[in-house]
């Protein structure tokens, strides 16, 4: 199918906002220059969560914990042209896209989709599809098998990714037609990812020594440089959601390194509070955080409740990392307790705080607040769902953990040959 200049739900903000217009003009050089940009930013997220990711484990799995994220550059990379573009955005069904663009077929150098070339907007989702698993990979470090983390993240992205990415933002998507609102991912990327990598933690149980063994990361420098490289790619990943160069981006821009600052700022409150000092990690997983929960809102909300938001943001998502040592589960690198959690209350907060292109509750709209927690309601239990059945089908086929000998000698030697230092 051509999609030539017709109008497609890309995303919920690019419909909303009133500055964005996908008329039949044609192209528009300026709105393709920025959305190449803001693909290419997203992709360093992805090298960026390696090196956030990889600087938090023990140096025996620092190579095992950026192959995660690479082999999620691999396998969705393919997996998106093959199948996972036509599953989230070829038709116009309610629950899935349909089989119309597998391979991309139907669409050509002259297509278009809105003002941009249709290439541009695949590559462009393409980089969300594929940082979304990679980040599960943080409540699995240390000790899940890697060939069954390349089979899990396969057939996650397809059965679980690929339809919820439609209903929120493809045409004829369910909840795209009730209204919710997910401007860049707060829902179909982080609360999503989230929610399974706590299922997934907790079937596949804690490290060896967890929690009595003080699991201590090994470079926080290279996890401070991935926080900053997260950070710079998130323009792309939230303004480039406007699908355009124009005031919806920059309203993104703005609000994105509004709520990254504060979050950065509540966090370090929040474990100066607690417990006493304020730390680098700390600093640099309040900036994750407050670019978690500004995502879904990014376009809807003014720099002021993106600030609130931010501010918001730090001591949430540090109550939800506090959540593991309550509960007792092994969520290695706090995948679940800021991308779950932080996903989570973005969407909310969405719900609340909307007043650009869409109203909340602040705004009058009670509605919408309820519209958000349906969507929560449905994308969690869908994902945990699928998940779950997911990994119980890989653990009797394939087995999930690596052996008690490998796990202590560290995934590095074991899984890849390899040494992460030599010195």
């Amino acid at each position: 199918m051509m999609y030539g200049a017709r109008l497609i739900p890309l995303s919920a903000g690019a419909l909303l906002l009133p500055s964005l217009t996908f008329a039949a003009e044609g192209l528009d050089t300026g709105d393709t220059a920025w959305m190449l940009v803001s693909s290419a930013l997203v992709l360093l997220m992805i090298p960026g969560l390696a090196l956030f990711y990889g600087g938090m484990v023990r140096s025996k799995n620092v190579l095992s914990t950026t192959m995660h994220s690479f082999a999620a550059l691999a396998i969705i990379g393919v997996q998106w042209i093959v199948i996972g573009y036509s599953l989230a955005f070829g038709g116009e069904g309610a629950f899935i896209g349909g089989l119309n663009n597998i391979f991309l077929r139907g669409i050509g150098p002259d297509s278009l989709t809105g003002t941009i070339p249709t290439y541009v907007f695949v590559m462009f989702q393409g980089m969300f599809a594929i940082i979304t698993p990679a980040l599960i990979s943080g409540a699995v470090a240390e000790r899940m098998k890697f060939s069954t983390w390349c089979v899990f993240i396969l057939l996650w992205a397809t059965l679980v990714y690929d339809p919820i990415c439609h209903w929120v933002w493809g045409d004829g998507g369910w909840l795209l037609e009730a209204g919710a609102l997910d401007f860049a991912g707060g829902t179909v990327v982080h609360f999503s990812s989230g929610i399974s990598a706590l299922a997934l933690a907790l079937v596949l149980g804690r490290r060896r020594g967890y929690p009595m063994e003080r699991m201590m990361p090994h470079n926080l420098p290279m996890t401070l440089l991935g926080a900053g490289l997260l950070w710079f790619g998130w323009f792309g990943f939230n303004a480039g959601s406007a699908l355009g160069s124009g005031t919806g981006a920059a309203l993104a821009f703005t609000t994105t390194q509004t709520a990254a600052a504060a979050g950065a700022l509540s966090w370090m409150a929040a474990e100066w509070l607690h417990a006493g000092k304020p730390s680098a990690l700390g600093a640099a997983s309040g900036v994750v955080a407050g670019l978690v929960v500004i995502t879904p809102a990014a376009g809807f909300v003014l720099p002021g409740w993106a600030l609130l938001m931010g501010l918001t943001a730090g001591f949430v998502c540090y109550g939800g990392v506090l959540l593991k040592h309550k509960m007792g589960y092994d969520d290695s690198l706090d995948a679940f307790g800021v991308h779950g959690v932080g996903g989570a209350w973005g969407a909310i907060a969405t719900g609340l705080f909307a007043t650009v292109g869409a109203g909340g509750l602040i705004a009058g709209n009670p509605l919408q607040l309820w519209t958000q927690l349906l969507g929560l309601i449905a994308a969690g239990a869908y994902a945990v769902i699928v998940t779950l059945l997911i990994i119980f089908a890989l653990k009797a086929v394939m087995g999930l953990r690596v052996d008690e000998e490998d796990e202590v000698r560290g995934l590095d030697q074991t899984a890849h040959s390899e040494t992460g230092y030599t010195f």
